[in-house]
């Protein structure tokens, strides 16, 4: 389960385009944030996705993306022409295809290396999906999960919602925002649609004779849908982006993918996943729901800024900064399922599960002066003349502020112990990791 939104510039304080992704995947799921550069000429005749080969292109552009390490896709990147993309999983009534297709994670990192514009990127999903299929299997240790797609998708000068039911499809050009959150949202009204959208639904009795067609009634499927908590979710994105219309700006965008919809939130206590900043809690509802990386891009004509935790839950991290998509500091060696301290990711994630274990308690030993420390980040960022040494300083300070915080809270007496099955399954999940906590 994921968020994605975008904030066009009628509503944001700087007139850029802001887009922000949390990836939510299974918690031992590590990701990986990478920069991967472009090329003219082909080198090899074929790509290997995370399942099928396709062949190359001619030219590719230079990307940075945050990947699940497993997988050869992505869950939301940029590229050097300024275009961001995330997904989303979608449910719908069309079976998914679990072998011979490509992933929606293979289509964003591909639609990212293959388009100079957020359309062009649209209609580079649309040609691989009628090429080559969605699907396979889209979970790490759940091999049972599978599921089609829709994408956000923009650029410096505008945004696209993409979403999709097999080889059906449907978009729509944003106009002040858009959020999206495992749900198909497109209705009546599109700009851009697969030419036997309408009529492939009257052919299975999902448009009924005489009723108007609604693309989000027609192809969604309900359970799936419904136990996703995407509409509460979206309803919450839609509600943080217009309570600050016209002041939408970076830490408004670092408050949003925070949001937890309570000041006194537990992550034990509910069934859904229906927040936006999203916590596992139980191998039945709410297992690959941990929001694993997040990701928030400040587009401009003349410049590209990105704002990135490189670790999960973005409640308990640092967001840092990053000049352009090739500025990416050292982070450690690439990371696994396995507990590695010198990795970026799983360094946090051990912070991360010691807050787990008295969550309100120990947050609030250190998010004051977490929150203080980005907010210097943004306006040393901003002043910054040499913005690349800005952000290696910025990660470097965020390695060492975690080593603080993990001494801090390691040892604070338990004073609201979690529930049962909440504390069996982190248990789980840390002898799996080999992290002790």
């Amino acid at each position: 389960m994921c968020d994605t939104f975008v904030a066009l510039p009628s509503i944001t304080s700087d007139g850029s385009i802001i887009f922000g992704k949390n990836s939510d995947r299974e918690p031992n799921e590590a990701q990986s944030l990478e920069y991967h550069a472009g090329r003219t000429g082909i080198i090899d005749k074929e790509i290997q996705c995370t399942y099928i080969k396709i062949p190359e292109v001619k030219e590719k552009y230079a990307v940075l993306i945050s990947r699940p390490f497993w997988m050869w896709g992505a869950e939301m990147g940029a590229n050097e022409k300024g275009v961001v993309i995330g997904n989303e999983a979608v449910f719908t009534k069309i079976k998914v295809a679990k072998k011979g297709v490509l992933t929606g994670m293979d289509l964003l990192r591909l639609a990212l290396e293959r388009s100079g514009t957020a359309q062009q990127a649209l209609h580079t999903v649309v040609q691989l999906l009628s090429d080559y299929g969605q699907g396979g299997l889209g979970g790490y240790e759940d091999k049972r999960i599978a599921y089609h797609n829709s994408f956000l998708i923009a650029d410096t000068t505008e945004a696209w919602v993409l979403e999709t039911a097999g080889h059906i499809w449907a978009a729509k050009k944003v106009k002040e925002y858009y959020a999206i959150s495992n749900g198909l949202t497109i209705g009546a009204e599109y700009d851009e649609a697969h030419p036997d959208i309408i009529n492939f639904a009257k052919k299975k009795g999902w448009n009924k004779k005489g009723k108007e067609f609604h693309f989000a009634k027609a192809y969604s499927d309900w359970f799936y849908t419904t136990f996703s908590a995407c509409k509460t979710r979206r309803q919450r994105a839609n509600q943080l982006l217009g309570n600050v219309a016209g002041n939408y700006d970076i830490r408004a965008a670092i408050d949003h993918l925070r949001d937890h919809g309570t000041s006194n939130y537990r992550p034990d206590t509910h069934l859904l996943g229906n927040r936006v900043c999203a916590h596992a809690a139980n191998s039945l509802s709410r297992n690959a729901t941990q929001s694993t990386s997040s990701f928030i891009a400040e587009l401009l004509s003349d410049k590209q800024q990105f704002w990135v935790t490189g670790t999960s839950a973005p409640c308990t991290g640092i967001y840092k900064p990053l000049a352009s998509i090739h500025d990416l500091p050292d982070l450690g060696p690439m990371p696994n399922a396995k507990y590695n301290p010198d990795n970026l990711w799983w360094q946090h994630e051990k912070l991360h599960r010691l807050v787990l274990k008295d969550f309100r308690k120990r947050l609030k030993v250190y998010s004051s002066e977490r929150n203080q420390l980005e907010n210097e980040f943004i306006k040393g960022f901003n002043q910054s003349v040499d913005k690349a040494g800005f952000s290696k300083s910025a990660f470097e300070e965020n390695r060492k502020q975690t080593e603080k915080w993990i001494e801090l809270i390691k040892d604070l007496p338990i004073d609201n112990l979690p529930g049962i099955i909440y504390r069996n399954y982190w248990k789980k999940q840390n002898k799996y990791a080999g992290l002790k906590v």
